[in-house]
């Protein structure tokens, strides 16, 4: 299967295939003309499938290779210099190429250091995670964390490339495919009531993994059209942020320790709907439908945070401009919008 995401110059390809991994050096070989390659991954991916790629891409490119640690943490300036260091000590001009290797901690830490080396240098995302690879690794968003809020620094730089190999997730422990159906169950809701419906059909990872190339590409061209429509997420492409403000804030609140960013998620769209629905501005059920696909595939619904904490992080979230917030709602499974509020629209709420 292959998408084209159509953005005039910065257009690039995106294919979804079991296996593509292998054929990395001919689709490489097609939208890149370089001669040096850094891979850059973390340990538990590499571990996998690091040195299968290696050993592929050295058959025709000169490649090194920079594996950091897994986790969150790793998304943080302190490992910027690390990669800029093994860049240079590799000798990578800006025609050369960095192919990220891995979650969307690696891709969007790598795709920034990218964007940022020499002004920026082509790079390739090969995601490995169901969320990175329905969600991060399409779209151009590339960033770091910093103490005090998560995304904070980052850029829009364009991959030249995605390979989307659903047979990596087999070697996937369950939570992280739970992280990325957060995001899965996300676009059902913000675009698409016949794919939630089929998730909620389909009720189990079992049967979800026969079905999941299909519903990798189904997330991926939804993505790829808000992308094209909006590129720089100041109209349309917003709504990909449906659940992400109090994601982002519970996230921070446990110093990434305990949610994962889709299990957060799940806890954001389906409390930002139940607020919604206890003040009035949303129909009814909508909340208890997404409660019901959530609980299916063992995600959260609560955090069991107090609002008031939540709140000043809320405040510093990049999406609260101007004190104005822009909050993802729904008007039925299937249909949102922008709604514009402040933090007042947490007023009267105990926990989340």
């Amino acid at each position: 299967m292959k998408l084209i995401v159509n953005l005039k110059e910065n257009s690039y390809p995106i294919y979804i295939e079991r296996g593509i991994r292998k054929k990395a050096v001919k689709l490489i070989r097609e939208v890149w003309n370089g001669k040096r390659i850094i891979i850059v991954s973390d340990d538990q991916v590499y571990e996998h499938y690091g040195e299968e790629l290696l050993e592929n891409l050295s058959q025709e490119f000169s490649c090194t290779r920079l594996v950091l640690p897994h986790g969150e943490g790793t998304k943080s300036f302190q490992n910027l210099p690390i990669i800029y260091d093994a860049m240079l000590k590799a000798r990578l001009s800006r025609s050369d190429l960095l192919v990220a290797l891995g979650g969307g901690v690696i891709g969007d830490l790598a795709g920034f250091a990218a964007a940022t080396y020499l002004r920026g240098i082509p790079f390739v995302q090969i995601p490995t995670s169901l969320l990175a690879q329905v969600d991060s690794s399409v779209g151009g968003k590339v960033a770091v964390d910093l103490p005090q809020g998560k995304n904070l620094v980052g850029a829009f730089y364009q991959p030249k490339l995605v390979l989307i190999d659903p047979d990596v997730l087999d070697t996937l422990p369950e939570r992280f495919l739970k992280d990325g159906m957060g995001e899965v169950i996300k676009y059902g809701c913000i675009k698409d009531a016949v794919l939630l419906e089929k998730l909620e059909s389909l009720g189990s990872y079992g049967k979800l993994g026969r079905e999941m190339e299909e519903i990798i590409y189904h997330c991926v061209d939804i993505k790829r059209k808000v992308v094209e429509e909006d590129q720089f997420d100041k109209g349309e492409r917003m709504l990909l942020n449906f659940g992400h403000t109090l994601a982002h804030a519970i996230e921070q609140y446990f110093h990434y320790e305990r949610e994962s960013h889709g299990e957060a998620v799940a806890e954001g769209m389906y409390q930002v709907m139940r607020i919604a629905e206890q003040k009035g501005i949303a129909k009814s059920g909508i909340a208890a439908k997404i409660a019901h696909v959530l609980n299916m595939y063992g995600l959260p619904c609560e955090s069991g945070i107090p609002v008031s904490e939540l709140i000043k992080a809320i405040c510093l979230d990049k999406k609260n401009l101007n004190n104005h917030l822009n909050l993802i709602l729904l008007k039925n499974v299937g249909e949102s919008y922008i709604y514009q509020t402040d933090t007042e629209f947490f007023d009267g709420i105990d926990k989340v």
